[in-house]
């Protein structure tokens, strides 16, 4: 594979840049901070995991970590700069939040979903269009385009979620808990998982979203030990297939419910609560439950709260099904309800899941690294009008979240200055480059593993391996003694 796949050169089509990209050199330091990992998890001897008011410099570590290797054979290096150079080279303005330009968007991702709502029940009908099939056809084009529109609402929840949206917390989260609760979220409860997932990205025993398999999860799933993936042959394209279909029809539900693709570590709860339990279906993980150990004590009234958004949406569209019929609210509301699934899923997939990308194990990780381990990719219009720019500027966004979209295109181009190499991105063939991407990492993202030359540290940082025969062979192990 071609290493220009994920590489550290500045985003193209500038003609779809929100903003244009300043040159000035100002920062903030007292600007809203974003999520920082404890230092508990970050090597002490690692410069980039010391404090922030310590970290203007950075001696080069003679720490050796060996030979690292991605899945595309590419020579992988640990990040080696610090959260106080990528705050530093963000000009101060790209801070600033508005609530009137939050609100402008939200309103007018609204009309988009009521007009489209408005033209295509007034004019799509049996007199105007008396062809079955094409009526069919342009339904389904009405359950696109409002997926993409719920698409946009949910982002600006989740802008209102890391209180980018605007300076109030109590804006933040009233808009927030509105607009998730209408597309059967559960704000509250996601807000404080999705936050944990920002302190601990790439973390393979804290991260809460598409944690991957180790080889021995993988090998344990197939029925095989951990030394016979290395034999094994091509999964057909049909499971890889069945596999995506699955995810993106019921991932996120499904995640809500049993914590799939969250870590698995939940005794380590500080409170106790994670005792015996598991993430999968009645273990009691999940974002509905006040006593998941995805949560404190101190959260219940939150998760209640996010409970009680959902039963009064789910009241609504109870009464709209009897009254308007379900069949309608079928078309109406629940296929584009899975498109929105759909859209999340794949975008949050392939934000954290790519042949270029590291995980690491606790020892070797800390927050730069983790941050760094995520990629931006291009989705043209769609992504960065409809969806606010999540998909073309997400490693940023792990380094500092209160940075409004708005703002982003010209923040990132800022950290990569600084980022150099260690900046993940994949924007060849625009959009169709990111479909076409979701099946090149459903194909070569399978487990992970350390590299073959992988030295102290170094065994720590983990890259994906496949049994396709894609990429870097997996590592040769031999059977263990009896």
């Amino acid at each position: 594979m071609a290493s220009a796949m994920a590489t550290g050169v500045p985003r193209q089509n500038p003609a779809l840049r929100r903003t244009v990209t300043s040159t000035t050199t100002e920062t903030d330091i007292s600007s809203p901070s974003t999520a920082m990992g404890s230092p508990i998890d970050s090597p002490r001897h690692s410069a980039s995991s010391t404090s922030l008011s310590s970290m203007s410099s950075m001696e080069p570590s003679s720490v050796s970590h060996g030979k690292l290797t991605d899945t595309y054979g590419n020579s992988f290096e640990i990040p080696d700069y610090t959260i106080k150079d990528i705050r530093d080279a963000i000009p101060r303005h790209c801070f600033e939040r508005s609530a009137t330009k939050g609100l402008y968007y939200v309103f007018r991702d609204i009309v988009q979903l009521a007009a489209t709502f408005y033209i295509f029940h007034t004019y799509l009908t049996p007199e105007n269009v008396p062809s079955t099939p094409a009526r069919f056809v342009l339904w389904g084009l009405y359950t696109f385009l409002q997926g993409l529109f719920g698409t946009g609402i949910w982002v600006l929840a989740h802008e209102c979620g890391h209180q980018s949206f605007s300076t109030s917390k109590v804006l933040n989260d009233t808009v927030g808990w509105i607009l998730h609760s209408s597309l059967l979220v559960p704000y509250f409860s996601w807000k404080i998982s999705h936050g944990k997932h920002h302190k601990a990205t790439g973390h393979m025993e804290r991260d809460m979203v598409f944690v991957p398999k180790t080889r021995e999860e993988r090998a344990s799933r197939l029925g095989k030990l951990a030394h016979e993936l290395s034999e094994l042959g091509e999964e057909t394209p049909i499971v890889t297939f069945i596999m995506l279909l699955g995810q993106q029809l019921i991932g996120w539900p499904n995640y809500l419910m049993t914590n799939v693709t969250g870590h698995n570590y939940h005794e380590r709860q500080s409170e106790g609560r994670g005792k015996g339990k598991k993430n999968g279906w009645f273990n009691g993980v999940n974002h509905f439950n006040p006593s998941s150990p995805l949560y404190e004590a101190k959260d219940a009234k939150l998760i209640l709260l996010s409970d009680l958004g959902l039963a009064i949406t789910i009241s609504t569209l109870v009464t709209l099904g009897n009254k308007f019929g379900w069949s309608n609210l079928l078309v109406w509301y629940f296929l584009p309800y899975l498109w929105v699934n759909h859209w999340l899923v794949a975008i949050t997939f392939l934000q954290h899941t790519d042949p270029s990308l590291p995980h690491y194990q606790p020892q070797s990780w800390n927050y730069v690294r983790g941050a760094a381990a995520t990629i931006d990719r291009e989705f043209g219009f769609i992504g960065r009008q409809l969806m606010h720019g999540i998909i073309e500027t997400h490693v940023l966004h792990h380094y500092v979240s209160t940075i409004p979209f708005y703002n982003a295109d010209e923040a990132s181009d800022a950290i990569r200055k600084v980022m150099g190499r260690h900046y993940r991105s994949d924007t060849k063939d625009g959009s169709l480059g990111f479909i076409k991407a979701m099946w090149r990492s459903a194909r070569m993202c399978q487990w992970v593993e350390p590299s073959e030359g992988a030295e102290g540290e170094g065994k720590g940082v983990l890259f994906f391996r496949n049994t396709n025969g894609l990429g870097t062979k997996p590592l040769k192990m031999s059977a263990p003694r009896k």
